[in-house]
Formats: C-alpha cells, structure tokens, sequence
C-alpha cells in the first residue's frame, strides 16, 4: 500500500491520494466535441496524451477582437514590423470582451462536494508555460491565473471553469511543441492531491480548393495615371465575375501600399477548434509573406487585423537565397488525401524552389509550415520559371470523384499543337495574339508562322514540357492521382522576350516586376541573395547547369481563381482569331468543361500578364474554413 499522502491515479483518470480522501479531477475537450464532461468519461481517456484524432485543443489568441492594437505610434508616425507583430489578444492577460473569450479553450473541473472547509485549490502551467496563459472564471469576469490564485472550498465543491490561450503559433518545434500542461492541486490540511490535461496549440492551417470561397481580396492602387485607371478597370471587372460566382461579401481591398501582386505578399490561413454546440470556433490567420522590405504586408496588420482575424509574420534576419520565392504565389495546397501510409487530412502544402541553383523558399517559413504537424511542404522544381512559383504551372480542382479533387496542370505540347495546326491549315500568317495595343505599348505583331519559325519558343516549350511532366510525377507518387484524374490546359511560355514586332525584332519584356512592384530595390536584393548563395557554395556553383527561365507566353490560363466549386476565372487569352474564335480559348474553355467548370475570362494583359503574372497573382480568397481538420481523408483506389 502507498504511504499516506502519496498520489495513485484513479480510475476515472483523476489523481487521488492516497487514503486521504482529497481528490482532483480536471477535464478538457479531449474529445472535441465542443463541451467538457465532468459527469461522463468521454473527456477522461487520453488527456494526458495528444494526437492528431484525439486530445484537446486550444487557440493562439492572435486576433485583435476589440481592435486596441495600434496601426501607428502616439506621435502618429509609423510603428515598425516588430511593433505591429507584437501587440495581439495574447499579448496581454487579459479577457478582451466576449469575443476574446470566444477564443479561450475551456478547461474545467469535476465538482468535489465532499471536500472539508478548509480545502483550497491551485493550478499551474505545468508545461509550455512560456507560450499560454491560464484564466480562471469568477463571478462572470475572467482572471489570470498566478502563483498566488487559490480556488476556495466552495470553487472545489461547485466546479469551477478556466479558459486556456495561447500567444502564438508554433513556428519551431526545437523551441516549442505547442503542447501545455494544465495542473490543479487540490489540499485539505496536510493532504493533496492532483490532476493534469494536456491540450495542444492548433495548427496553422493553409486553404485548400475544396473550400468554398466566401471573400475575395485585390489590390487597388492609387493614383490618376493610366497603369492605375488599367487597375481600378480590373478591380470593377473582378467584381462583377466574383457576384456572377455567387460570392456576395463585399472585395477586400488592399489601398495603402502600390503593391498589386495580392497574391504573393499575404497566405490566407486559419486555427480552429470546436466551441459550445459542437460549432466550429473560427480564427483567419493572415500569413505574411518572409520578404524583408516588402511593405505591402504592413496592412495586414494596420488595415485587416481584427475580429477573428490574426497576422503572422516570420523574419530571420539575412535575406533569403532567391526573393521570389518566398512570395505566396509560390505556396499552394494539396486538398486533402491519404496515400502511401501517410495521411493529410488538411491537405498539404507545395513550394517551389530552383533545383539548379539550390535556392529555396525562406526556411523560417518551412520550419513554421512543418512545425504545425499536418501539411508538411512538398517542394517542386521551379527552376525553369523565371519568376519560379508553382502556381505558374499547377493548380487543384474540384470534382465529383471519390477523391474528391483533379490536378490541373499546364500543357505546352498542346498549346504548340495548337499552332501548328492552325499553321497547317493554312492560317500561319493570323497574328499570335489578337490583344489591342494602347499609346506607350503596341500590339504584338508577330505572326503564328512567326512565332514557330522563333529561335527559342518550340525549345523552350518543350523544355518546360519535360519539367512539368517530371514535377506531375512527383505529384502523382506522393498524391496517388492517376493520369485519368489529370486536367491538362494548354499553355505556352517564352524566355526574354514576350512579342516580336512586325519586322521580327524581340520586345523586351519588364523583368520580375512581380517580385513587389518591380522596384529597384527588390530587383537588388534578389541580386544580392543569388551573389551570396554563388559565393557561398562555389561547388555548387561549378556543377550548375544553365538554366532557361521562361514566363506565360500566352496569358497562363492554370494561373487564375476558383471562385465557386464549378466557377472558374481564367485570364483572357488574346490568342489567335481563327473563323471568329480565340483557338487558345476555345481549348481552355474545352478542358475545364470536361472538368464539370464552367469558365469566365477576364483581360489581365496589361495590368498582370506583362509583369509575368495572370490574375491569380493579383488577387487572393477567404475560403470555408469551418471543417474539421483531423478527420482522415479515404485512402487512394489502389490502397482502398
């Protein structure tokens, strides 16, 4: 037998000591069904341990609920990144109203109606005390919790109810598991007793595309010049084709920074668990981009944080390996699948990153992205996109199959198909692209034979062929998707040049003016982080093929927005006028069609296209995110 005042577990998982009569029993949402039970054992199996299916969860309370944090210091002028990261509902102990009480994990414990007068309780983080904090209800209001709380007899007896947050995300796992310890500690005279649950933070979860689109974000610039009319043109076609789509909320717009790529310096994200009724409790998380000196980022925080809506934000201090391909562009999401053993039930993440150069995608950023446990990255080669995001070439599509989804991906051997065909059937001199020109920029005037007879474009097209069709096999190995289940949409890429002239002179075309806003300074950063990578790794260098690095030639058709599961916004193509049709979208139209889409388009040419992006690059969504994260996916045909 124990000594007196010893602990032995009890059987509804509580401590008791021994002989003593003392008991503690605390209970979390281990079951996740919205609601603690302390009458059943529903919540008892398991809260000392946490996995993907079971344990309970708690928030990292990163929103701004009663908007008190900050866009601007008292003097007016500018807060820097570090102080607009700093202030959050987290950053305080304190309840922010009932809505930052909405966000608190609730922890409670089993009522004691035996206890003697003089029992006293006490709780503690025992674990990842660094990252949480604890509050203990009392007559209606929220406290924290410290070393000198003590729940009195009555508390004990009654049960008494705490609310658990965290103050951040889990960004390095060396650092922090996100997992915490909640302890309480029962005395009566010399004796005592307790119990402990664990919960673990939420993951920080990316958006998939069998998400329903509820928001739609662009950037609308500034200003009275013709690039700006061309935008706000954009901004009001956009809204009209997100209304056809049935997407009713009002645009977001980003206005304070001239920064049109939307896409790229902000990753839509969200935390979730289960609140009262089983109802999902819902907080966005915008993460921002790991791009030192790209202000556009800033107004996620001056402008978007706020109720329910968090930013994070990763720095590491030296600028990364290649620039662009730390932009969002550069990070979409597998819905989910299970494959191979292995199982994401939140879908999983893809970068790109250059193979030929060893440049890759900041690493704080895919430390933070593998430390939540769920949508581990998977790089894919971009080496041969100048810009070098996966969005440029890949995409995931809804469908009514047993998986639940198709990868559309871009076809240049059709899109060269294309031509050569309208070529044999006698319309070689039709223009390349029908696209009117305006007073600073002339229409191309190259012509298909033209643009066949080209030094580089068949090269190239069938060069972006073998990379595409190898980075679809590591899709397919990883995904179990068969080619049955593949979408492919024909495209066309060009190096250096986007048009020939009349007389077959190359146009330049305006150089990785997607990589924020083309200005010199993120031109020379780039510049500088390849420099530093090259001298840094000269072996590497030396082994290093050359590599060609091509754009959309005809506006990237892979490149645009899901707006509803069976809606579709596509760049306009601008290609060849054949017999009254656009042949490129005639084609594209086709294959979204056999897809079950139906498609618009939309004219980006001179607002995205020509800055080597399409109107996915400009523009973002908020989508369903209400699902429950951990429910396992149905394993591929081969393995069901």
């Amino acid at each position: 037998m124990a000594a007196a005042g010893s602990v032995l577990a009890g059987p509804a998982g509580s401590a008791v000591a021994a002989e003593t009569g003392v008991r503690a029993d605390l209970r979390a949402d281990v079951n996740r069904d919205g609601r603690v039970d302390v009458t059943g054992g529903s919540d008892n199996k398991g809260e000392d341990s946490w996995s993907v299916d079971r344990g309970a969860v708690f928030l990292p309370n990163i929103d701004d609920d009663s908007k008190r944090c900050p866009a601007t210091a008292p003097d007016g002028e500018p807060l820097s990144d570090a102080e607009l990261a700093a202030c959050n509902d987290g950053s305080d102990t304190k309840v922010n109203g009932t809505a930052d009480a909405a966000d608190l994990a609730r922890v409670r414990s089993v009522p004691l109606p035996g206890l003697a007068a003089d029992a006293t309780g006490s709780l503690k983080i025992a674990t990842g005390g660094k990252h949480a904090h604890l509050f203990l209800k009392r007559a209606g209001r929220w406290i924290p919790v410290t070393s000198g709380t003590r729940l009195t007899a009555a508390e004990l007896r009654a049960g008494a109810e705490f609310g658990v947050e965290a103050t951040d995300v889990v960004r390095d796992t060396a650092q922090w598991d996100g997992r915490t310890v909640v302890r309480l500690t029962v005395t009566s005279g010399r004796k005592s007793a307790s119990d402990a649950v664990t919960l673990r933070v939420a993951p920080l979860l990316t958006q998939h595309h069998l998400q329903d689109t509820r928001q739609v974000m662009v950037s609308k610039v500034q200003g009275d010049g013709p690039d700006s009319r061309l935008q706000r043109e954009f901004v009001s076609a956009f809204e009209k084709e997100v209304r056809k789509a049935g997407v009713t909320t009002p645009l977001i717009t980003f206005e304070m920074y001239a920064d049109r790529w939307a896409q790229d310096f902000v990753e839509p994200a969200y935390v979730s668990m289960t609140g009262p009724g089983g109802q999902r409790q819902v907080m966005r998380v915008m993460l921002r981009s790991a791009q030192p000196h790209r202000d556009a980022g800033r107004e996620l925080f001056e402008r978007m944080r706020g109720r329910d809506m968090g930013v994070v934000e990763v720095t590491d201090g030296a600028e990364p390996d290649d620039w662009s391909l730390n932009s969002m562009g550069n990070l979409e999401t597998i819905p989910p699948y299970a494959h191979g053993g292995r199982s994401f039930p939140a879908g999983r993440i893809i970068m790109g990153e250059r193979k030929d150069s060893g440049a890759r995608p900041s690493k704080v950023m895919r430390t933070m992205l593998t430390a939540q446990g769920l949508q581990n990255p998977l790089l894919l080669d971009t080496s041969w996109l100048g810009v070098g995001h996966v969005d440029e070439f890949v995409q995931f599509l809804p469908a009514d199959t047993p998986r639940g989804w198709r990868i559309g991906i871009a076809d240049p051997r059709s899109g060269l198909q294309l031509l050569r065909d309208a070529q044999r059937d006698g319309h070689g001199t039709t223009k390349m692209f029908s696209v009117p020109g305006r007073s600073d920029t002339p229409a191309p005037k190259e012509t298909i034979d033209q643009a066949l007879a080209s030094r580089h474009l068949v090269a190239d097209n069938e060069m972006a062929a073998r990379r595409i069709a190898a980075n679809l096999e590591i899709l397919k190995r990883e995904t179990g998707v068969t080619d049955e289940e593949v979408v492919r949409v024909p495209a066309l890429y060009t190096r250096d040049s986007e048009a020939l002239t009349a007389d077959g002179q190359e146009v330049p075309v305006p150089r990785l003016t997607r990589m924020g806003a083309g200005s010199d300074l993120v031109d020379s950063l780039r510049e500088q982080g390849q420099q530093k990578w090259l001298a840094e790794n000269p072996a590497r260098r030396a082994a290093a093929p050359a590599t060609v690095r091509t754009s959309a030639y005809v506006p990237g058709a892979v490149n645009g927005v899901l707006l509803a599961r069976d809606r579709y916004l596509a760049p306009r193509q601008w290609g060849p006028v054949i017999g009254g049709q656009d042949i490129f979208t005639e084609a594209v139209t086709a294959a979204y069609q056999r897809a079950g889409l139906k498609v618009s388009y939309i004219d980006d040419w001179y607002t995205y296209h020509l800055g080597m992006g399409e109107v996915h690059c400009g523009t973002n969504t908020l989508r369903d995110a209400t699902a429950v994260w951990w429910q396992r996916p149905v394993a591929s045909r081969n393995e069901a």
